[in-house]
């Protein structure tokens, strides 16, 4: 079991930081071809780049610094304690201490859809937020699961990761966005002038590059950023079940909470990824199988089965599963 384990952990972080560089060198490509394309030479190419990152780097910082407790209240989290919520803050605190991390805050979203999720921009500053749902649906071991999974995320810096990533992606839409507009409104008739006068051979090169770049460059981004998000959760429950050294209650949490019916009314496609599942149901009208943020319950399940050498599970039961996301 400590092989296998320890060599999801492995795989998980590998695949995760390939796909991460992926997206880097997606807007890299983007931002020089597009430079090169408006202005016609290497230089302007690096200064458009440079542009390009200084832009992503101040939303990223904006995001860094304000971006926690904007979703907390979004979603309408309320802060918890020990008197309010005893056995959560008990639960929360175990996970804390397994993890080595300090004691995040507590909050409790107003929800009966079973469901969590942890913010914040590093464990200092870190935050779990479970819906009433979920405490009043899940027996201890499975919330143990659930926030051993959370606190993992938070340990692996993952929330910090998904926003770097993030932040790459929109800023890959946006100079797509921007190149296409320019080209639409009349850009593109000067790089035209330029090739006419037989200097703009390479420029011209550089502009159909560009345009080509921009309109697929964010559609392979977002997908990107969906296997990354699918990539860290895999890992969190792996480091879960490194933290509890119990795969069983995360196990049942995870077909508990993807069998409930109830929609999670809080959630949007804008946070959604950070849940501990997929909070928006298959049978929704927002629903979007092409864009899952979250793996398949039926595969996070069968890859702790692993863990423990137990078959894969099948029949019905995968059927039922397979079925709600």
């Amino acid at each position: 079991m400590a092989d296998s384990f320890y060599s999801q952990i492995a795989a998980n972080r590998r695949n995760s930081l390939l796909l991460a560089l992926l997206v880097i060198a997606l807007f890299g490509a983007l931002g020089f071809s597009i430079g090169f394309a408006v202005t016609g030479g290497p230089e302007g190419a690096l200064g458009v780049m440079g542009i390009a990152i200084l832009i992503g780097s101040l939303t990223a910082v904006a995001s860094y610094f304000g971006g926690a407790s904007l979703v907390l209240s979004v979603s309408g989290a309320k802060e918890v304690d020990e008197t309010s919520a005893p056995q959560l803050m008990n639960v929360v605190r175990e996970m804390a201490i397994a993890s080595n991390i300090p004691m995040p805050k507590v909050y409790v979203i107003d929800d009966s859809a079973p469901n969590a999720f942890a913010t914040g921009r590093d464990p200092k500053h870190a935050s779990v937020a479970i819906t009433t749902g979920l405490l009043e649906k899940l027996d201890r071991e499975e919330l143990q699961g659930v926030m051993g999974h959370e606190l993992s995320h938070v340990r692996n810096f993952d929330i910090r990761f998904a926003m770097i990533v993030g932040v790459l992606v929109g800023s890959i839409a946006l100079l797509a966005d921007f190149f296409l507009r320019f080209t639409f409104w009349g850009g593109g008739r000067s790089r035209s002038n330029n090739r006419d006068s037989g200097g703009g051979g390479l420029q011209a090169i550089f502009f159909v590059v560009a345009i080509v770049l921009s309109i697929l460059a964010p559609i392979v981004a977002r997908f990107v950023q969906l296997a990354v998000n699918r990539q860290r959760e895999y890992l969190a429950d792996a480091s879960s079940v490194q933290l509890t050294r119990n795969p069983y209650g995360l196990e049942r949490a995870l077909a508990k909470i993807s069998a409930d019916p109830e929609v999670l009314e809080v959630a949007n496609r804008a946070t959604q990824h950070m849940y501990f599942t997929n909070p928006i149901k298959k049978f929704e009208e927002r629903a979007t199988g092409l864009f899952s943020t979250h793996p398949a319950a039926l595969d996070r399940i069968n890859r702790l089965r692993e863990l423990t050498g137990e078959r894969p599970l099948d029949g019905p039961e995968a059927a039922q599963l397979a079925g709600l996301d």
